[in-house]
């Protein structure tokens, strides 16, 4: 992973931050291959503009982004796609290319080519002939494609020394800037996808570059193409923290918010930078929206699939782009998540166990902010082996899988293993994608609370920050400040997360922004962990979910005691249903019953962050036992508890997902796989009978479901099963 400093919180919200880390997610891995215009001819040259003050006067700001239009359906094409990189380098590559993909089973073609270099208009529009031309053969092939277009980053290649968009076009007046006015600006080696000696200039959403970018959105939505790939829409933090602070985002910030000015520097205990981070989720969210509209104004039938780098956990703060904005937002316009894995050139090939759990909150979190429409996800491995296996967790969470070899975007981890497992995926689409979660229990992710609770340094993306021995270039850059296991609120979601996975408890990822009654009426239980940053409009729908006959897990020191933007509340917002006052002494647990549900309040040490440090069993019963209480297990597991279990339905048939990975413990450890003998117990419904059991899956020859034997004894299905990486297993009941 490449190495690149970070912002880092303060510990608490309160104070300055302190010095930054480094060690943060790699974005955006384009190709580095500079493909010609036409018949692998060299670009042409670069105009020059006249020249323009540093800071020119701030247009209008936009205004917020309206109510979302009602969606159309998803095309079949994006919900069941299976993803892989394409380019070529003159007309005549074009069709090799095209038919070695599709002979892999790859259905969707994620075409990236120069468009994240600094082109001129004409070089533009005769590149755009060219996607044009290699768009209409991946059709003639049955294939679909969508473009990669960087959205806010445009590279210069050799204008560290030569010319370059911010030296010799707009980049000097469009370009964001930090609190203290600094061009968000840099040379190569900094990140793994800027050669040295290459500028990178990274543009103001809210400056006339949206208006630029937005013209050639339309240019490439005339090409025939099937879906526009945004990249990375952020400010990015690589070599500044907290843009943008341009004049052009400051008039925004003025008219979105009523604010007279931005923040004077990073402090989480000003109301005003507090105010900062929030608004820059939703600029980037408007932003989005633009993007789809543009494409949408030329094809209707276009798809927006905007690559999307922050997860779960606190990266989202620093760069400004949090997924979970976009998950209620109508046309078509949905996100490819770049999943992050340990290490460049060694992918999660020494995970720890508590590292898996975590890659599958990632993938979860991905499903749960994608909503309804289909959640594209980045499937990084180093060799066939934990590639398939992370593809296997990606697959099982929901997600559609775009496979690539870690660290760049433009090659296969294995081609048999590509085709091996995207044959499984296409024998099986309808199972893995038309299907509907059977969980029971629902896991709560604040925005709010990610935000505002204990900022401190690091972003979390995994446990162990420290790097094995014999590996480089390792995720945490051996900063124990890197890992989620320090971090008071991530931790406690990371740490619920894991006691879930193993207890096999099926349950679904809950993401706040535009949270509303139906997205928590499905569950029996919802666990909020360390939630204490709420709107009064979100305490609203979760105390109206309890009232109703939800049952809530809450813990933390002060549930509920800030609101959407940090700020300490006088009262608890949720005070009625937890049964406790701000001025009561905090109980070390606490079951009151409100209207005809029930909230439970675990007090004391934070037990989701205590199992996901020491896999502590007492911290884990702790949030288990009021789970089994309002909803009962319908599935079992016999078997080690590093099985990970997701339940979904389709029609008659309960399908359940089995992903193995046993082979990881608490140490970091050489990769291997081996088999996992388990016995999968289902309760069957009164008044049903089993038809039939089957298994499929993707590590063997045939993809296809094979039936197995099954007893059942009184209401009690029982399967035994041998999982090698990954099986699906189909119970059918009439």
């Amino acid at each position: 992973m490449s190495e690149r400093t970070e912002p880092s919180p303060s510990a608490s919200p309160g104070g300055p931050l302190p010095a930054p880390s480094t060690g943060t997610p790699r974005i955006g891995r384009r190709r580095l291959l500079r493909a010609g215009l036409a018949g692998g001819g060299a670009l042409a040259t670069v105009r020059l503009l006249p020249p323009a003050p540093a800071h020119a006067a701030p247009v209008p700001a936009p205004a917020p982004a309206g109510p979302a239009p009602v969606a159309a359906a998803w095309p079949d094409w994006a919900r069941f796609a299976r993803l892989a990189d394409g380019t070529f380098d003159e007309v005549a590559d074009m069709q090799g290319r095209i038919d070695e993909l599709k002979a892999q089973n790859v259905s969707v073609i994620e075409l990236d080519t120069v468009l994240s270099d600094w082109l001129t208009d004409a070089e533009f529009t005769a590149h755009a002939a060219l996607i044009r031309t290699f768009t209409g053969k991946a059709h003639a092939a049955g294939l679909k494609v969508v473009m990669y277009y960087p959205s806010l980053e445009v590279i210069s290649p050799g204008g560290e020394k030569g010319r370059s968009f911010y030296k010799n076009d707009q980049g000097r007046n469009w370009v964001q800037r930090s609190l203290d006015g600094k061009p968000n600006v840099f040379y190569g080696s900094l990140v793994v996808w800027v050669d040295p000696g290459d500028e990178s200039c990274w543009l103001s959403p809210d400056s006339p570059w949206r208006d630029y970018y937005l013209k050639r959105i339309r240019q490439l939505a005339g090409t025939g193409v099937d879906g526009i790939w945004p990249d990375v829409p952020i400010y990015f933090d690589g070599a500044l923290s907290w843009c943008d602070a341009s004049t052009w985002g400051a008039a925004a910030f003025k008219a979105d918010t009523g604010l007279p000015a931005l923040p004077a520097a990073a402090d989480f205990a000003d109301p005003v930078f507090r105010r900062y981070v929030e608004w820059r989720h939703r600029s980037l969210l408007r932003f989005q929206l633009d993007i789809a509209a543009a494409g949408r104004s030329v094809n209707p039938d276009l798809v927006t699939f905007v690559e999307t780098v922050s997860m779960d956990y606190r990266y989202a703060t620093s760069i400004g782009l949090d997924g979970a904005y976009l998950r209620q937002a109508g046309g078509n316009v949905s996100q490819v998540w770049e999943v992050d894995i340990l290490a460049n050139e060694d992918g999660m090939r020494h995970a720890t166990a508590t590292d898996w759990t975590c890659l599958i909150s990632m993938y979860k979190y991905a499903r749960a902010a994608g909503g309804t429409k289909p959640a594209w996800a980045f499937s990084y491995g180093w060799k066939a082996d934990d590639a398939s296996l992370v593809m296997s967790e990606l697959i099982a969470s929901g997600c559609n899988p775009y496979e690539v070899r870690t660290p760049y975007k433009n090659e296969t981890t294995d081609a048999a293993m590509r085709t091996r497992m995207f044959a499984f995926v296409k024998a099986n689409q309808q199972r893995l994608y038309d299907a509907r979660s059977a969980a029971e229990v629902g896991v709560y992710h604040s925005s709010a609370s990610r935000d505002y609770v204990s900022p401190g340094e690091g972003n979390g993306m995994y446990a162990n920050a420290a790097s094995p021995a014999g590996v480089k270039d390792w995720w945490g850059g051996d900063d124990p400040a890197m890992s989620c296991t320090t971090m008071p609120w991530l931790g406690e979601f990371r740490g619920t997360v894991k006691a879930l996975v193993y207890a096999h408890v099926p349950f679904d990822t809950v993401t706040s922004p535009g949270l509303a009654a139906e997205d928590l009426a499905r569950f029996r239980v919802v666990l909020l962990p360390n939630l204490q940053a709420v709107s009064d409009a979100e305490a609203a729908v979760l105390r109206g979910y309890v009232a109703g006959g939800g049952t809530v897990v809450l813990t933390g020191p002060a549930p509920t005691g800030l609101d959407e933007f940090g700020a300490r509340r006088a009262e608890f917002a949720l005070s009625d249903v937890l049964g406790l006052r701000r001025a009561d002494p905090l109980p070390a647990s606490r079951r009151n019953a409100f209207g005809a549900g029930v909230c439970w309040y675990l007090g004391g040490e934070l037990p989701g962050l205590a199992y996901l440090r020491t896999t502590d069993r007492a911290a884990g019963e702790r949030l288990l036992a009021p789970v089994r209480e309002a909803a009962p297990p319908a599935f079992g597991l016999a078997g080690d508890r590093r099985i990970h279990l997701e339940a979904r339905r389709l029609g008659e048939e309960t399908v359940v997902h089995l992903v193995n990975f046993t082979n990881f413990g608490d140490a970091p450890a050489e990769f291997r796989t081996t088999p996992a003998s388990c016995t999968l117990t289902f309760a069957v419904p009164a008044g049903r009978t089993v038809a039939q059991v089957t298994v499929a899956t993707p590590d063997g020859t045939d993809p296809a479901p094979r039936p197995v034997p099954f007893t059942v004894t009184g209401a009690v299905l029982s399967v035994p099963l041998t999982v090698v990486q990954y099986a699906v297993v189909g119970i059918t009941v009439r």
